[in-house]
């Protein structure tokens, strides 16, 4: 079906596709830096992966060097509609000094931002907690030792201030998310005593003060990890108390939760306390398995409640998968374009009459308009909006995608 067609099918209904895609094409998703080389980094001091963080497969092109990870993102961003953002963890520097956490420096991440300025894009940050030999006990920022959380403290106030530069740099607000790993594998007696000095860490760590037209802190939780399997320090219920206390971003990770558990149903609930939100959108096929993501029902209803719930102007949308059995570029690709696929979707709906259906209890209206639009031509817009954006579809997306991940195969 021609676009002419599609917009007249939607017009027939009372949507207005030329608003969706004007909408679409402001909607910023900022795209992780791990995907591009298995969550590895760019250390001097490097350590295993910890946290229970774990990429699988080998497939060949894993960039290893900061230059072949701009590369390979700057082909992925060509391949994407829209202006979007990168996610960049502090394990990510690009320097030839030999930093340890605790002395990481804006510096030490200069190339990553005038590439960014290069690229027209935005950065985020993350203090990297995990990988290091202060972490191996799955213990951070909660350790029992001072001196151990000393360290991580003082690495979390460098990330903090990195991320404010980086967003003064650039004149874009930079969300600077903590995740931490702590917890337990076996049942801890005294849960309270970890939960009071993880609590007192970040009470320091985000003490000296941040404009928030630079940076913005965001907490992020987890249901268990490998190896604290029993107990994880910052859960849920710990970070949305302490989110709404502190007047932090809540992260909600897709993979950080209970399989049964509907994500798109926290928005709303914790948007009534929370000025914005964070999310990280990934495919937990078993709990946290960080697939790339689908376009399934899952993105199809977190999309839906973005849209409906008018939160799109207080939610930052980034990603968090890592692939290694596949093109690691591609995975960035089509992740992406189906968060906007599902978000295109979203605008598409006639949200007008499906509210005014639901809010005199007319469910059947509701439940027929839901069924009927699942059969419209989303596919003829989203083409448009393709070409409109000058990037490949289809066959011509499989091609440009083939071409790239031949030219970095031999990085083995």
């Amino acid at each position: 079906m021609s676009y002419e067609s599609a917009k007249a099918a939607f017009a027939d209904w009372g949507v207005d596709t030329e608003a969706a895609l004007d909408r679409l094409k402001t909607i910023p998703i900022s795209m992780h830096c791990w995907q591009g080389d298995d969550v590895v980094g760019f250390e001097q001091k490097s350590g295993s992966s910890g946290g229970g963080i774990q990429a699988t497969g080998n497939h060949p092109g894993r960039a290893r060097t900061p230059d072949e990870l701009r590369a390979d993102l700057d082909f992925a961003y060509a391949m994407i509609p829209g202006s979007h953002r990168l996610n960049l963890h502090a394990m990510y520097l690009d320097t030839d000094a030999n930093p340890d956490r605790d002395e990481i420096e804006f510096a030490h991440f200069a190339p990553w931002v005038d590439w960014a300025k290069g690229q027209g894009i935005g950065l985020d940050f993350n203090p990297t907690f995990f990988a290091h030999a202060k972490a191996d006990d799955n213990l951070t920022l909660s350790h029992p030792d001072q001196g151990i959380r000393d360290f991580w403290i003082e690495h979390g106030k460098r990330s903090r201030d990195i991320a404010a530069q980086m967003g003064a740099a650039l004149g874009s607000s930079c969300v600077n998310n903590i995740w931490v790993p702590d917890g337990y594998k076996d049942t801890p007696i005294d849960r309270m005593s970890a939960r009071k000095r993880l609590e007192a860490s970040l009470d320091t760590m985000l003490a000296p003060p941040q404009d928030k037209a630079q940076m913005l802190d965001a907490v992020e939780s987890k249901l268990f990890g490998i190896g604290v399997e029993a107990c994880t320090v910052g859960s849920h219920e710990f970070y949305m108390g302490y989110a709404i206390r502190n007047g932090t971003l809540l992260c909600l990770d897709m993979g950080h939760f209970h399989p049964t558990e509907n994500i798109a149903d926290k928005l709303s609930a914790v948007a009534l306390s929370l000025d914005e939100i964070l999310l990280h959108v990934s495919r937990p096929m078993r709990w946290d398995s960080d697939h790339v993501i689908l376009l399934n029902d899952d993105i199809l209803q977190m999309a839906q409640e973005l849209v409906s719930a008018d939160l799109l102007g207080r939610t930052h949308i980034g990603l968090d998968f890592f692939d290694a059995t596949i093109s690691r570029t591609a995975a960035w690709v089509i992740g992406t374009r189906n968060m906007q696929k599902a978000l295109l979707r979203a605008l598409l709906l006639p949200l007008q009459q499906l509210k005014a259906a639901e809010s005199s209890q007319d469910f059947t209206t509701r439940f027929v308009l839901t069924e009927e639009f699942k059969d419209m031509p989303f596919g003829a817009v989203w083409n448009e909006f393709a070409a409109r954006e000058d990037v490949p579809n289809g066959q011509g997306l499989i091609k440009e995608l083939d071409r790239y991940q031949a030219l970095v195969a031999d990085r083995g």
